[in-house]
């Protein structure tokens, strides 16, 4: 290398030899791997395991990788035995009635009374079952607001939330765990693990909330039924490549249905 430099008329100082450090793959998939099967496992009791598995790897490279990876253990809330624990980012939905994201905005009356909206949106196809405003909105109110959208459509698989006392109730757990959905809770400090509700919320002050006056609490529930409705089969969403909510779910139910058989 010296001579190198030498006659290219290099400097030794400018020139930088390529890293030929190991990718660390397989380690993180096998860190990934234990996290999953293991959720309450934190970085030091996976560095116990990896070296009965002939991984040769220090506690340092275990904490750095396991943290690269999103995999911190979530607070145990106590006395919940049917509490989700998630470990690391969420995955992406892949279906309608896969994920929903559940949150709150607020707002005030005419005559300066707050409330609260309760807000629902398919992390798929971005289409919103559910506005429900309230002056005090409770864990049981939130259960049995979701309870009246089963009459009308699936619930999915999981719903994303965060740390709000609703959301950590025992009515709505015990709701959940009744009706198989899987309460998802976002890691403390981080909202870009709910961002599909923080946009549809964003969506719903901007064009709805901020440009309409509430009278009562009644009034409020017409208002935000008649925007969602509009929302949902009306409003194109370049997300979607420009279609409504609903013409994206239809679209997808088409292409999941199997062709039919020309055999007799």
């Amino acid at each position: 290398m010296v001579r190198a430099c030498r006659l290219a008329q290099l400097s030794r100082t400018a020139w930088y030899r390529r890293p030929q450090r190991d990718p660390q793959e397989a380690r993180r998939a096998r860190i990934r791997e234990i996290a999953v099967t293991r959720p309450r496992f934190g970085f030091q009791r996976i560095h116990v395991l990896l070296p009965r598995e002939g991984w040769l790897v220090n506690l340092k490279r275990v904490r750095r990788l396991y943290r690269l990876e999103g995999l911190q253990v979530r607070s145990r809330v106590r006395r919940r035995k049917h509490m989700a624990l998630h470990r690391g980012p969420a995955p992406a939905p892949v279906g309608p009635q896969d994920r929903w994201s559940m949150d709150f905005v607020h707002d005030q009356l005419a005559d300066g009374r707050p409330f609260r909206v309760l807000t629902v949106v398919d992390q798929w196809s971005r289409l919103s079952p559910l506005l429900r405003p309230g002056f005090s909105i409770r864990g049981q109110d939130v259960a049995d607001a979701l309870e009246a959208v089963a009459i009308r459509t699936p619930l999915p698989r999981s719903i994303t939330v965060d740390h709000g006392t609703e959301f950590m109730s025992r009515a709505l757990e015990d709701w959940a765990y009744r009706r198989g959905v899987q309460l998802d809770f976002t890691r403390p400090g981080k909202p870009t693990d709910n961002s599909h509700i923080e946009s549809f919320n964003g969506r719903l002050r901007d064009e709805c909330l901020n440009v309409q006056q509430f009278a009562s609490l009644a009034d409020a529930q017409n208002k935000l039924e008649t925007w969602r409705q509009d929302y949902n089969a009306v409003r194109p969403h370049s997300s979607l490549g420009h279609l409504t909510p609903e013409e994206y779910v239809q679209i997808g139910r088409e292409s999941r249905t199997p062709e039919p058989s020309l055999s007799s």
